[in-house]
């Protein structure tokens, strides 16, 4: 395996810079407005997650890397006439026609003649109509009442509604689309009805829209408003207050109104069950603690105002133990670490002007600022919190366990590849049905600048980059040749089996894992393992291959059916493409077409969810073991002590 990795921030830097100099992109660079320094700071911690990505493939030699995926054709759209909706041409500004494709410079022709363009700036065609021009955020808003009310185009419609409710955050602000809304709920129609097209379109039925809108808003949104409380709820409740006050005139809307009465009372008033998981006890975030009754338990989804325990260390190594909220910014963070200082014993001073500071097991530091919030989520495998005062920077050093490592016999030997391969299927199934679809789009468009933090989806980012460590870690730390060859039979099993259950994410990172350069350099290790393996991880190496676009691991998975787990970082890596090459601003007119494709992106995401996964419910003290063996991984994450303990297993003159 080729020494040269690089991780996806330079593969994505690398391919924009190929686009912008061939003049694949329409309009120049990618929209800052859109994503901003915050987003590609939370970007850039994707880098950490596919660290051991090939530039060349093992057969093929140079790489070809597409980040697009295979395009669909956009729907024929309908063109809103109502009132108030001024429609743009689809030239305005002069950058929304004859866009044409976004193709990389790196494939041939005839690859891109079968690689169709992920992204189209607002063409012509597409099941031959014509796709929704660019148009303002409000009077996007306007086009989806009217067609919503109008009923007259079928699965186009459900499509466009669908669209706008999942990337509306992209271009309109919430408090902007619910004042839309009520503006639009409270207007008086001219002459008795509004024309749309060969149909009237009356007062009732515009309401009505209006409402149905908002039911699917409130729908797709639930958790998120949920989490926001009182914020958030008077938005149901003043259009409840409007719709009361329309039933005299408008008897027909009485059952949309008790609909929405039912929804005001479950936003303000969580359901028992919900009322019993936030009076659970406060949660360790994984990793940071090693609670065996904690990680037993099934996981949840995160939200911003759980309140968690973490430990923030000092310079000296010595710890205080925080009780904070997920969501709560450093300044509240410093404030709590503050306070435990000023009661402990060992500190005989009380600190000055205190930062966080961000410690990899490598050494690097990051330094937050005082707004930053929910920094919990974003840390590394091995990372951990130091507070210190500004002078103190530079002696900061990694915690002594992760810089000196204990040789020694993995558990991993004493536990049967189904059963570690069963529950790290069951664990990622737990990580990824708790990622909300939003969360896909906040953490590309938004990054720290958005309303609702993808808090889950960053736990998943963690895990993936945690299986791959554990790999290493796991074969690294075995002195004896046959048991190493153990190991790595045993890997390939559960990455096998992995695969068999549709769990690409495990499948691939326990690939990655074992690509890392500092187990693929172990010649003994691999000669010893026997050819049926060694011709089964080629297999293996060949679906992670990234060339072509991923088209191996893209065929593999086109033909699996739900439920499965998907290669999370491939997806980013896609939505980030589309971001990226295409702008979603023509002045103050969003590209919609833009806005289609991010959708069918997280539609994708949304059918692989479509139906459970069988989960097993043993409870046998081994079972439990494994459980949470595979739930509170120890790993090593920097690869240059990685690397050193490979050289003291096979030297290089070996």
């Amino acid at each position: 395996m080729p020494a040269g990795m690089k991780p996806l921030e330079k593969f994505l830097k690398k391919q924009t810079t190929a686009l912008t100099r061939a003049g694949g992109f329409v309009g120049g660079v990618a929209d800052k407005a859109s994503g901003g320094i915050g987003a590609s700071r939370r970007r850039a911690s994707l880098s950490r997650v596919v660290p051991f990505f090939r530039e060349t493939s093992p057969e093929s030699g140079q790489a070809r890397e597409v980040f697009s995926p295979d395009s669909e054709d956009p729907p024929s759209w309908p063109l809103a006439t109502g009132p108030g909706l001024v429609t743009m041409p689809s030239s305005a500004n002069g950058s929304s026609s004859g866009g044409g494709d976004v193709r990389s410079p790196s494939l041939s022709s005839d690859e891109q003649s079968s690689e169709a363009s992920l992204i189209t700036e607002t063409s012509g065609g597409g099941r031959g109509g014509t796709p929704i021009p660019p148009d303002t955020p409000d009077n996007l808003t306007l086009l989806v009442l009217d067609s919503v009310a109008g009923k007259r185009h079928g699965h186009c419609t459900e499509t466009l509604l669908d669209d706008f409710m999942l990337t509306h955050p992209i271009f309109l602000t919430a408090d902007r689309f619910q004042q839309v809304l009520l503006q639009q709920f409270s207007q008086e129609t001219e002459g008795g009805g509004e024309r749309e097209g060969e149909g009237l379109v009356g007062g009732a039925e515009r309401k009505q829209a209006v409402l149905n809108v908002a039911f699917r808003y409130l729908d797709t949104y639930r958790e998120l408003l949920q989490e926001e409380g009182e914020r958030s709820n008077s938005f149901p409740k003043e259009l409840y207050l409007c719709a009361v006050q329309e039933l005299s005139r408008f008897p027909e809307l009485v059952e949309d109104v008790l609909k929405l009465q039912r929804w005001t009372e479950i936003l303000h008033n969580p359901s028992d069950e919900e009322k019993e998981s936030r009076k659970k006890q406060v949660r360790p975030l994984f990793r940071h603690f090693r609670r065996i009754d904690a990680c037993l338990q099934p996981r949840e989804a995160f939200r911003g105002s759980d309140e968690i325990f973490c430990r923030v260390y000092t310079p000296d190594h010595s710890y205080v133990t925080i009780r904070s909220r997920l969501s709560c910014r450093v300044g509240e963070i410093l404030a709590l670490v503050r306070e435990k200082l000023q009661y402990s014993e060992d500190q005989p001073v009380l600190p000055g002007n205190l930062v966080l500071v961000a410690v990899t097991s490598a050494g690097e530091k990051a330094v937050f600022r005082p707004s930053d919030e929910a920094v919990f989520t974003t840390l590394g495998v091995n990372t951990h919190l130091f507070a210190c005062e500004p002078s103190e920077l530079d002696s900061l050093l990694p915690l002594p366990e992760e810089i000196h490592w204990t040789p020694g016999d993995s558990k991993l030997h004493d536990m049967s590849a189904e059963e570690v391969a069963n529950q790290l299927v069951a664990f990622d199934w737990e990580l990824f049905s708790c990622v909300h679809e939003v969360e896909f789009v906040c953490y590309v468009f938004h990054g720290e600048q958005s309303r609702w933090r993808p808090l889950n989806l960053e736990l998943v980012l963690q895990r993936c980059s945690e299986v791959q460590h554990w790999v290493a870690t796991e074969i690294l730390q075995c002195q004896s040749l046959p048991k190493r060859v153990q190991l790595l039979r045993k890997f390939i099993k559960i990455a096998a089996l992995c695969k068999q259950q549709q769990d690409l994410l495990s499948f691939l990172a326990v690939v990655l894992g074992l690509d890392n350069p500092a187990v693929n350099r172990l010649r003994l290790t691999w000669e010893g393992l026997p050819g049926k393996f060694r011709k089964q991880f080629q297999q293996f190496e060949n679906i992670a291959d990234p060339s072509r676009n991923h088209k191996s691991y893209r065929d593999l998975i086109t033909g699996l059916r739900p439920p499965l787990i998907p290669f999370t970082p491939l997806l980013l890596k896609d939505l980030t493409f589309l971001h990226e090459s295409c702008k979603t601003f023509h002045g103050e007119l969003v590209n919609f077409e833009k806005m289609h494709k991010v959708a069918e992106m997280v539609r994708i995401i949304r059918r692989y969810r479509s139906s459970q996964l069988a989960m097993d419910t043993e409870t046998s003290p081994s079972h439990l073991q494994t459980k949470a063996y595979v739930r509170q991984l120890q790993v090593i994450d920097n690869q240059n002590l990685l690397f050193d303990m490979s050289c003291k297993l096979e030297p290089k003159d070996t």
